[in-house]
């Protein structure tokens, strides 16, 4: 879809408004990632499929850079920041070439500036949230988890100053005041960045049907509550137990960690899907509290010297720190030898039809099959990339067709409604399913639907049916 979507953006000089691809044209669509589909077309013309793993290459890269830069909040120690990024890209579910990932990067950078504006009193840095927020307004719509984020920060400060105004509260002794005037305007400046994008403030409600829709609970096992049935999730719920056994060491309040890793694990251990929020926190939370421990052992006479100065003298020491000239030298070389083993565009498009219905497809095109598609979910955005002349009838744009038709779908799939009671059934002139679907079967095994249906095409992978009445 992002592919499909990107190219028509590139073709057209414009963003699309309505539902591109689909049997409904004229519903209103907003694409919340268009940017990331804009770029991910830009590098698929000039180096083919092969963009895809490239991407992958580049996201997980860069997951393993802003998790090493939040590990290491506070200066932690190097071999403990690398032992609790490793931690966290073992438990974030499996990455795909998708904007999610680059939402788990923002808000990693995001977590990693709150929390040492924190550490050294000093807001400043705040002040680049707002480009963060542009960037990632237009790239995916979880940024909202990011103003969820800031939010909480703010919280987190006001709860600060009235705990800092009454002696002897619970208050870590070093928790540093921040200005709250400048936390405000930052705050505010990068609420009014998420404006800037090409449909303003109707991004906004189109944010939660899009990421938690009903009928996602309900149909798709990434947004079930966590099973424990892998080994990344026991290790994630002794990374979560970590952070709380940390905090709960201080014996004094951190109000901000507290509430950020509480938050997270409140939806991290709920949706599957969003486990990598309650990641993120506790490994910022850990970070943070071994960076005060080891304040407390090397009092170094902090009080003493200027903020700005010794945040300066920290920004040169991490720019020129030899290890981290090494880690971008070997990662750069890593990626070059992986982008010169990539293979071929045939040997990917033979990776691609082992779960895509390839062959189907081209089965389709050549015989001039009649349009639109009855199609399998999975394969809704793949179809409008590589069989763009037929309209699809459902894809991954859960915002677009809403829980009333995708509801509808389901219960056809899952044999709880009848072919000849469903509008995209009767309007579809071809039906491309999965080969070992419960509807496959059934169209091939029940004479009733053997006697309105047709099986033209199966391989390995994918059934095509087509209507009695077609030609």
């Amino acid at each position: 879809m992002h592919l499909r979507t990107g190219g028509w953006i590139l073709q057209n000089h414009s963003i699309p408004q309505k539902g591109l691809f689909s049997q409904d044209p004229n519903l209103p669509w907003i694409d919340s990632s268009w940017l990331f589909d804009v770029l991910l077309a830009a590098v698929y013309r000039l180096v083919g499929l092969r963009a895809i793993p490239i991407l992958l290459m580049l996201l997980k890269v860069a997951l393993a850079v802003v998790t090493f830069c939040l590990a290491r909040v506070g200066r932690a120690n190097f071999w403990a920041a690398v032992v609790l990024s490793a931690v966290a890209q073992y438990v974030i579910p499996g990455l795909q070439p998708l904007p999610y990932v680059l939402s788990i990067g923002f808000f990693a950078v995001e977590l990693r500036l709150l929390l040492r504006s924190r550490q050294t009193g000093v807001t400043r840095n705040l002040f680049w949230l707002p480009v963060l927020f542009v960037l990632w307004a237009n790239l995916h719509l979880q940024f909202v988890a990011g103003l969820a984020l800031l939010a909480l920060f703010v919280i987190a400060v006001l709860l600060e100053n009235m705990l800092r105004a009454h002696r002897g509260s619970w208050l870590h002794e070093r928790v540093l005041p921040l200005d709250l005037k400048q936390v405000g305007i930052a705050s505010l400046l990068s609420l009014l960045a998420t404006l800037a994008n090409p449909y303003t403030v109707h991004l906004f409600p189109a944010a939660y049907p899009s990421l938690y829709s009903s009928v996602a609970f309900e149909h798709f096992i990434e947004m079930r509550a966590m099973s424990f049935r892998r080994p990344q999730d026991y290790v994630l719920m002794l990374l979560v137990m970590a952070a709380f056994l940390a905090l709960g060491r201080l014996r004094s309040l951190l109000p901000f960690e507290l509430m950020a890793l509480m938050a997270a694990a409140a939806v991290g251990f709920r949706i599957e899907r969003d486990a990598w929020l309650v990641v993120l926190a506790a490994t910022g939370v850990i970070a943070s509290v071994l960076a005060l421990k080891r304040d407390e052992v090397e009092p170094l006479d902090r009080a003493n010297l200027d903020r700005a100065n010794l945040d300066r003298t920290n920004l040169v020491s991490t720019v020129h720190s030899p290890e981290r000239i090494w880690a971008a030298v070997l990662t750069a070389a890593v990626l070059l030898i992986a982008a010169l083993r990539l293979p071929g565009p045939s040997s990917l498009m033979e990776k691609v039809s082992q779960g895509f219905p390839v062959k189907a497809c081209n089965y389709v095109r050549e015989n001039h099959l009649p349009q639109p598609l009855f199609n399998d979910y999975s394969w809704g955005s793949f179809l409008t990339w590589y069989l763009p002349e037929y309209p699809v009838a459902v894809d991954s744009r859960v915002e677009l067709y809403g829980d009333d038709v995708l509801s509808s779908y389901f219960d056809v799939v899952d044999g709880k409604q009848l072919l000849d009671a469903s509008p995209m059934v009767a309007r579809a002139g071809t039906l491309l399913l999965q080969r070992e679907s419960a509807m496959a079967k059934a169209l091939t095994t029940l004479p009733q639907l053997k006697a309105q249906y047709r099986l033209v095409y199966s391989d390995d992978v994918a059934s095509v049916f087509v209507p009695q009445t077609a030609q």
